[in-house]
């Protein structure tokens, strides 16, 4: 007999940004730990296919599954938080669903039919979240619809979900602000109120609702929302305010929701293991040293454009019980003088991915100033390709060298295109997406922080390391200590006789885990502190079917 597979889907009403992912990346980690087999899935309203040719500063961080998939942010705390490796599939948009349909049509699947959004796509979507439960063995499915309850474009999703709930085992679970005015210091319901009642034009009632609030929600206040909201008292959830995200899980579990949730279900009760969970946030409010890390870049207003990172140094942080003090570098227009200026006193020096040539000259300058000065630095992505092009520049003596993505009729290019991408015209989905392997340089620092011979590693790239300059690059003390297993590709870098001087063409921050820090950003995180990289085999390295540790 095929189990019953149970669904969550959460809904948001207000604004954006209330933390609707954060709440079932929570949720998920709370059922986890109780044994139950979780898969997310978040629905982005928007007509792009994919998150890929979105500019980072409008949307957060495009974040890159296995698979090559290039999605939402959201992707990227479901993965880390429930320790799970997704696949394309737990991220639905507009473009793909409707895109999908259109496809059937085109092949003549509907026999005719004249093909409408109500039955054909919104049975497509439900079609869709029975499928991901199937492949994925689940026992609960958590659907993340994205935007706001009103909001014209989320309405065909929102009716899939409520023709679910009429044959499925559905609770639907919403977020919304509880906002304090002025001076006053009173917790306001109305948002609540409204966003609910706009739920309710649409045929679904929630069965819990999270409230986003600076404190927890007054008695009277719960008492309240309860009333003109039709759900019971025990069922309003307070999601205050927090000092790190990983606080959220306990939060909710101090309030019992993956309980109430079980029990809603019908399911019995299950003796639950948050033990690390709760000794990792513990030791990352109460940190014995702190340090202070530079990120060199041109999206620093919005800090969701690089999340995985801070993240990703998050974890090393706790894991070395050390608080991360960042330190945000806007490379735009910047001399050198200006941006040594700018990094006086820094512990370490971290230049993230991107593209295009804006504030371009001001990371070399950094990386510049992380090599003459024997500051720790880590280069990502587009970190390794200009950690390439100033050692060329400042070591080699090439100095027009440059990269033909900034710079087309640079004479010295460094880094160049890759071949296969130099004739591609589209641009969603088309660069070097997803897990490839890399062969680590045996007497290498970085083959010693990954404690094997052979990684795999997330990549978002079109230009590489031009092999007709691998030789003088080699020559002149740069190693290249990892390659792609036909020696074609560099994939890392370092410098010997530097504290810490590494780079990867790779996007290791999207491996990383709460419980289980990337090795490269842990040893980055120590040298900075001052202690001594790693310079033994490392036991559980990361590898592409992310064999991590199951600590919940």
């Amino acid at each position: 007999m095929e189990k019953r597979v149970k669904y969550v889907v959460v809904t948001g009403g207000v604004l954006s940004g209330l933390g609707k992912g954060l709440f079932i990346s929570s949720l998920g980690t709370l059922l986890k730990s109780r044994g139950f087999n979780i898969i997310p899935i978040k629905i982005d309203p928007y007509v792009n296919v994919d998150a890929g040719t979105m500019n980072p500063t409008e949307h957060g961080e495009v974040f890159v599954l296995d698979d090559g998939s290039e999605v939402d942010m959201d992707l990227g705390n479901y993965e880390r938080f429930l320790d799970l490796t997704l696949t394309t599939k737990s991220n639905i948009t507009t473009g793909k669903i409707f895109k999908q349909v259109i496809d059937k049509e085109r092949r003549g699947d509907y026999l005719g039919k004249t093909v409408q959004p109500i039955p054909h796509v919104t049975d497509e979507l439900q079609s869709w979240f029975k499928e991901v439960a199937r492949e994925s063995n689940a026992d609960i499915v958590l659907i993340e619809i994205g935007g706001t309850v009103g909001d014209i474009e989320n309405l065909i999703f929102l009716e899939s979900v409520r023709e679910l709930s009429l044959e499925e085992e559905v609770i639907f679970i919403h977020c919304a602000l509880v906002p304090v005015m002025g001076g006053v210091g009173e917790q306001k319901t109305k948002p609540v109120q409204q966003s609910v009642h706009r739920l309710r034009e649409i045929g679904i009632t929630p069965n819990l609702i999270f409230c986003r609030s600076e404190e927890y929600l007054l008695d009277s206040i719960k008492e309240k929302i309860a009333k003109f909201c039709g759900v019971r008292k025990e069922f309003i959830i307070s999601g205050p305010d927090v000092k790190n995200i990983y606080e959220i899980p306990l939060i909710l579990d101090k309030q019992g929701v993956a309980d109430k949730v079980m029990k809603m279900f019908g399911c019995e009760s299950v003796e639950k293991n948050l033990y690390s969970w709760n000794e990792f946030v513990s030791t990352l409010n109460n940190p014995e040293k702190q340090v202070t890390i530079a990120i060199t870049g041109k999206y620093t207003y919005l800090k969701d454009a690089y999340v995985s990172i801070i993240e990703s140094l998050v974890h090393a942080g706790g894991k070395n019980a050390c608080k991360i003090n960042l330190r945000w570098v806007e490379t735009t227009n910047l001399s050198e003088e200006e941006v040594f200026k700018l990094l006086e006193g820094v512990d370490g020096i971290l230049v993230p991915g991107g593209f295009g040539a804006r504030g371009v000259e001001g990371k070399i300058h950094c990386i510049k100033y992380a090599r003459e000065k024997d500051i720790p630095f880590l280069g990502l992505c587009y970190g390794f390709q200009l950690a390439v092009i100033e050692y060329a520049r400042n070591v080699c003596n090439i100095k027009d060298a440059s990269s033909t993505e900034f710079k087309s009729d640079c004479l010295s290019p460094v880094i160049d295109i890759m071949e296969n991408q130099k004739h591609t015209l589209a641009k969603g989905g088309t660069m070097r997406l997803g897990i490839y392997p890399a062969i680590l340089k045996s007497d290498s620092r970085i083959r010693n922080i990954y404690g094997v011979d052979n990684i795999s590693e997330r990549h978002r790239h079109r230009y590489e390391v031009n092999n007709n300059y691998r030789a003088v690059l080699e020559n002149n003390g740069l190693i290249f200590s990892g390659v792609s297993p036909d020696n074609n590709l560099m994939e890392f870098l370092e410098l010997p006789n530097h504290r810490f001087f590494i780079a990867t063409q790779a996007h290791p921050e999207f491996l990383s885990r709460p419980l289980k820090p990337h090795p490269l950003f842990l040893e980055f995180v120590k040298s900075c502190i001052g202690e001594e990289v790693v310079s033994e085999i490392m036991s559980n390295p990361p590898a592409t079917d992310l064999e991590l540790l199951n600590d919940f």
